[in-house]
């Protein structure tokens, strides 16, 4: 009986199982789409390290966020663009489960890193005097390195619970990838551990995190209110509306996917809400956090210029 339980070597990503042109129009698109997110993120990175006007905390944490990005989507997409092609190509036991782990910890670091950079704003708009003192390059390295060593950890933990389940039964999963809740799924087991701790950890870090973003954005637009000058109070309410809703589209299709009851979002429109953490949301980023931003914008002219004079 044990030996049937480590049967399966491999699993097949069913996709989203629409036909063949439907999939050649769909890898077309999301192409397009994973180059832009590529591209923009990988410009963003680019002015941050050139640019000495720009090393300051706060694009020190921008660029924390377009690796998360470009790691983001690197880890789902390639995957899923292979699969609307080959549908029934395989992925192994082992390439899934490292999927999983890295989704997790790239989805967990972003959550972290959108906490750390409101707090980042509401520092610099509310108490613009302590903005060198309180956030220090020290204490932003910290803050940064924390995100990602907590993240990875959760993330070991729901991989590691992860293979203590025996998977004998049927290999096909329904997604495009190997998300967590939909390889449990396939377990010969009891896995109700494994969804309290996807349950507890989802409620942490995400309603929690959240409630800290309202509340630094809240403080920041309280702060906006006040300010006499009428055209940069647009400016100002301009760019946290565009932020608000960046961290609302984030944070509310996880809440939606890992915390409300199952029972109320099938699978197929699971998939679609999957679609904003591994696409639209990467690609939404550095147009919403840095292109805007008249430094960017600056660094970015200047290299366009050094770069036509050399």
């Amino acid at each position: 009986m044990s030996e049937n339980k480590t049967m399966v070597a491999e699993f097949i990503l069913l996709g989203f199982g629409l036909g063949p042109r439907i999939h050649a129009v769909l890898f077309g698109l999301f192409s397009l789409f994973y180059t832009f997110t590529l591209m923009g993120n990988g410009v963003i990175l680019g002015l941050i390290s050139l640019d000495s006007r720009l090393h300051t905390p706060m694009y020190f944490l921008l660029s924390n966020l377009a690796t998360v990005d470009i790691a983001y989507a690197c880890n789902t997409v390639p995957q899923m663009l292979v699969n609307l092609l080959n549908p029934t190509k395989p992925i192994s036991f082992a390439g899934c489960l490292t999927q999983t782990y890295l989704f997790l910890t790239f989805g967990l670091t972003e959550c972290l890193l959108l906490v750390v950079m409101s707090y980042d704003r509401y520092v610099a708009i509310c108490q613009p005097l302590r903005y060198p003192a309180i956030m220090s390059w020290r204490v932003c390295f910290t803050l940064a390195a924390t995100s990602w060593t907590c993240a990875s950890l959760l993330a070991l933990v729901h991989v590691a619970l992860l293979l203590t389940l025996p998977f004998c039964g049927p290999r096909e999963i329904n997604h495009f990838f190997c998300e967590i809740l939909s390889v449990l799924k396939l377990a010969c087991a009891d896995t109700w551990l494994n969804q309290v701790v996807v349950f507890a950890v989802s409620v942490i870090i995400l309603v929690g995190p959240l409630c800290l973003v309202l509340v630094s954005y809240t403080r920041i637009l309280s702060a906006i209110l006040r300010i006499q000058f009428g055209e940069g109070r647009r400016k100002a309410f301009s760019t946290c509306s565009s932020h608000l809703c960046v961290v609302g589209l984030f944070f509310g299709s996880a809440i939606v996917t890992y915390v409300a009851p199952k029972s109320q979002h099938p699978e197929e429109q699971q998939k679609i809400l999957f679609l904003f953490y591994s696409l639209f949301n990467p690609m939404l980023n550095p147009l919403i956090y840095s292109l805007r931003n008249a430094e960017v914008k600056g660094a970015l002219r200047r290299a366009l210029c050094k770069e036509s004079h050399s």
